[in-house]
């Protein structure tokens, strides 16, 4: 088996992957009609990909009705985030996505504290403080602070994000991970078409009238994305992964410099990714 059960390959990997997809959706909502219809778009076809995948992991259900309870109330944390996601990254830069992102490890850790009345540590304060600085950093442009709805939509994302991790903690294990992952596909998919009312057609103009070699590359690293990574917490320990998989803000502000022309602010989002991870790192000493 080799290099397939060593953690480090799939964080690798899904650093890698994690910067592509990151410019990949950007140009896909650059094209975009309709917001939700592009976001069932691109889960549905992500959730094809995971099909292949099952024969290759153990198959396994869990056996506690209790475990479906949790992974459906996530869900509708997941389904949020998906939705939100695509609206805020239609209107900022990918590498300020990127940056933005990285708040959910800080909202976790203040559930934490609020919630599951987790010890306050010093590190973790600190480490948060360096992320939510990061974000005020690359939102500072020319003399003044740029918050608008986009930004807003991010920030509520990653909330929901958290919350979603936060139930949905270790129940992976319990599945066939393909399974697992199409199942948080393709159930905010159908969540999203019927709450919006999305009608089949607009799905199929979004697919017509979008670049499709976007829509299916963004598709696959969505599927891919989310297998290494919680393969790579499977495996690895936390406090190693998390703050090594933050490595992809960094490669995310290079290749959008270089793909997407995003030049504007480098400075600052060079530094805001730095800290990023020192924060990450603090966070899980």
């Amino acid at each position: 088996m080799g290099i397939f059960c060593d953690w480090k390959f799939y964080v690798i990997i899904y650093i890698l992957l994690s910067a592509l997809f990151n410019q990949s959706y950007k140009k896909t909502t650059n094209n975009m009609k309709n917001p939700g219809a592009l976001t069932i778009l691109i889960q549905l076809i992500a959730a094809s990909f995971c099909i292949f995948l099952i024969p290759f992991f153990e198959l396994k259900f869990p056996k506690d009705y209790k475990t479906y309870i949790f992974l459906l109330l996530a869900i509708i944390f997941y389904t949020l985030n998906n939705r939100l996601s695509t609206t805020s990254r239609s209107g900022v830069d990918a590498s300020i996505y990127s940056v933005i992102k990285q708040l959910a490890n800080v909202f976790m850790i203040f559930f934490g504290i609020l919630i599951f009345k987790e010890k306050f540590m010093l590190n973790k304060f600190l480490g948060s403080f360096l992320i939510i600085s990061s974000n005020v950093l690359v939102l500072y442009k020319k003399g003044k602070f740029v918050f608008n709805k986009y930004v807003l939509f991010g920030v509520i994302a990653n909330v929901c994000m958290a919350i979603g991790m936060m139930i949905d903690v270790n129940y992976s294990l319990e599945f066939n991970l393909p399974i697992y992952v199409l199942a948080i596909l393709i159930i905010p998919s159908i969540i999203i078409f019927l709450i919006e009312r999305i009608k089949i057609k607009d799905i199929i103009n979004e697919y017509k009238k979008n670049n499709r070699f976007n829509i299916f590359i963004t598709s696959f690293l969505w599927c891919f994305m989310f297998i290494l990574k919680i393969k790579a917490y499977q495996l690895g320990n936390i406090t190693l992964v998390a703050p090594l998989t933050s490595l992809s803000v960094m490669l995310t502000v290079l290749f959008s410099y270089l793909f997407l022309g995003e030049k504007d602010n480098l400075k600052n989002k060079i530094i805001a990714g730095i800290m990023i991870l020192i924060g990450i790192f603090l966070i899980n000493i």
